[in-house]
């Protein structure tokens, strides 16, 4: 599990570093105000249908009906659905396209008309990257039941380059239509370098080929996740409208706080993949020991992380953005919206767990629930704490759906929950009282990375999620 885990995490840092320098250099382009609202408006569709990929809305469902096949019916299976949903994503491209000024009005309220005319125009262009989306999503499937996870991996990186080249070269000169072309570039290379693989595979994309119920079977199982991801992209709509409305520049600060602690999670989403893999070939007790380990993964991984990240969150916004950045909310933003990663890290696992046992309604139901008290939260606190706000809401959603996954499953008793929550909030409330509050950069940068090492040195000890035996019982 770790050595998978390990080279998917490293594939995935480049890739998410891309990511970021992508907004690092539009920052740096065009600055925070409008034009780069604007933009980020017409590519929050587009990105969250990615993000919703690359998490696993595809591979959950569909990976254990795959593996369920012999070599010669998952064949099949692949000629079968490829040409279908190469198709959904061309009718996903056209309805974004078509109605972009309606989802750039809807998803950006606090637009001016200006705005809203680059959103709109930007929208239709990136409306393409839809189908290589979908393919590359359907493409992981078979190299991730083979254990191949370093190339399904790549997708991020290969998205975020061709935007990254082109913001490097023209800079002040770059423009919305430029950028959303190379964001569809970066869509297309996607699932072409995988095209060869699965060619030694023995899959030819030009042979469609029968396989009896695939997509009403695939359908019915990805129906709850589909339903689940949407309302997670609807509370990061919700975010989007509120930041809008809170004056300009807000949706850019809110995205930037967004794709920095991004960064933490890089491991968390390789384990995640690989996990759900293990997990769909075990049952029983065997099921609940790789919880267990990747749940103690997950605390080590995020509790260090985003110690650290409260600690030093004003020295990173110096160092990276400088000029931007250096009098804006964004150490806050960063800083409490660092708090929600441990409990999202545990909730992922946890619905991971229902979805190995082909259970994807149960976690559909808690998320849901999450996602309504989420909202609630949205609609009133931003008013009294401004973008905080859309933090504080963020956390009090998390840590409801993970109470409903433990609860629902059985397993407040099976996991030790209390004592990972109660030792992450304790570290938070340490770094942010005393490493927070620090002036000086520098000064501010050591302690908290030398904080969250030795924090992570002192629970691998503690929880050695490696060992071969269950790691701490509750």
């Amino acid at each position: 599990m770790f050595g998978s885990t390990l080279w998917l995490t490293l594939a995935t840092l480049t890739g998410l570093a891309a990511g970021f320098a992508r907004e690092w250099l539009l920052v740096a382009a065009w600055g925070a105000g409008g034009r780069s609202d604007g933009f980020l408006v017409a590519l929050f569709l587009p990105e969250a249908l990615r993000m919703a990929l690359a998490a696993g809305l595809l591979s959950a469902a569909a990976l254990p009906l795959y593996q369920q096949r012999t070599a010669l019916e998952q064949r099949a299976w692949l000629g079968a659905l490829a040409p279908r949903l190469l198709l959904c994503g061309l009718l996903l491209s056209g309805i974004l396209g078509v109605g972009s000024l309606l989802w750039v009005r809807l998803i950006g309220p606090g637009l001016d008309n200006q705005g809203y005319e680059l959103a709109s125009h930007s929208l239709r262009i990136l409306a393409w990257c839809a189908p290589g989306f979908v393919l590359h999503g359907l493409f992981c499937v078979p190299l991730q039941a083979r254990s191949r996870f370093v190339l399904a991996g790549l997708g991020s990186l290969l998205f975020n380059l061709p935007p990254v080249i082109y913001l490097a070269f023209f800079k002040h000169q770059s423009t919305a239509e430029g950028l959303a072309s190379a964001c569809v570039l970066g869509s297309v290379l996607m699932p072409s370098v995988m095209l060869l693989p699965l060619y030694r595979d023995g899959w030819k994309p030009w042979q469609m080929q029968a396989a009896p119920g695939a997509g009403r079977e695939l359908l019915q199982r990805i129906g709850p996740l589909l339903s689940s991801n949407l309302a997670s992209q609807g509370l990061a709509l919700l975010e989007r409208m509120v930041a809008s409305l809170l004056g300009e520049g807000s949706v850019t600060w809110i995205n930037l706080a967004r794709k920095l602690i991004n960064l933490p999670l890089i491991a968390l989403m390789s384990l995640n993949q690989v996990l759900l893999g293990l997990m769909s070939g075990s049952s029983g007790e065997q099921r609940l020991g790789l919880l267990r380990k990747g749940l103690a993964s997950a605390t080590l991984l995020t509790v260090p992380a985003v110690a650290g990240l409260i600690g030093a969150a004003g020295a990173l916004v110096h160092l990276l953005l400088p000029n931007q950045a250096a009098d804006s909310p964004l150490p806050h933003l960063l800083a409490w919206f660092s708090v929600p990663l441990m409990f999202g890290a545990w909730n992922a696992l946890l619905a991971r767990y229902a979805y190995a046992a082909g259970d994807t309604r149960l976690p559909l139901t808690c998320e849901l629930i999450g996602s309504l008290f989420n909202a609630i939260l949205l609609a009133v606190l931003p008013w009294f704490f401004g973008l905080i706000g859309i933090a504080l809401a963020a956390v009090g959603g998390v840590v409801l759906t993970g109470l409903l996954l433990m609860r629902r499953q059985h397993l407040l008793a099976d996991v030790p929950w209390r004592s990972h929550w109660l030792l992450g909030l304790g570290m938070m409330l340490l770094s942010a009282g005393l490493l927070h509050p620090l002036q000086s950069i520098w000064l501010q940068l050591g302690l908290s990375t030398a904080f969250g090492a030795l924090l992570m040195l002192a629970l691998a000890l503690w929880l050695r999620p490696w060992r071969t035996d269950n790691p701490e019982a509750p």
